[in-house]
């Protein structure tokens, strides 16, 4: 089964470049089988990370939070399964 784990952050006004060279620098426990990271208006960053798991709910290595000063809310989290 593949999963997809999406992280997204919004960064404090102004420190969207801060927040995607943090995202960019965190290292994985382990590689994902791909990794890409974007960037969206009003500071937002986006991780997505592509694995070979054996159920949906697998323990997989996640970015972690960043400095609370960094970022204007909790980072969101979704994981996806892909269908096709």
């Amino acid at each position: 089964m593949r999963v997809t784990l999406m992280w997204e952050a919004r960064a404090v006004q102004g420190r969207g470049a801060e927040l995607l060279e943090w995202a960019r620098a965190r290292v994985l426990a382990r590689e994902p089988l791909r990794r890409e990271v974007f960037r969206a208006p009003q500071d937002r960053v986006l991780v997505l990370t592509w694995w070979e798991a054996d159920a949906f709910d697998a323990e997989l290595p996640e970015l972690p939070e960043p400095d609370a000063e960094l970022i204007t809310r909790p980072v969101h989290r979704w994981r996806f399964e892909s269908v096709e």
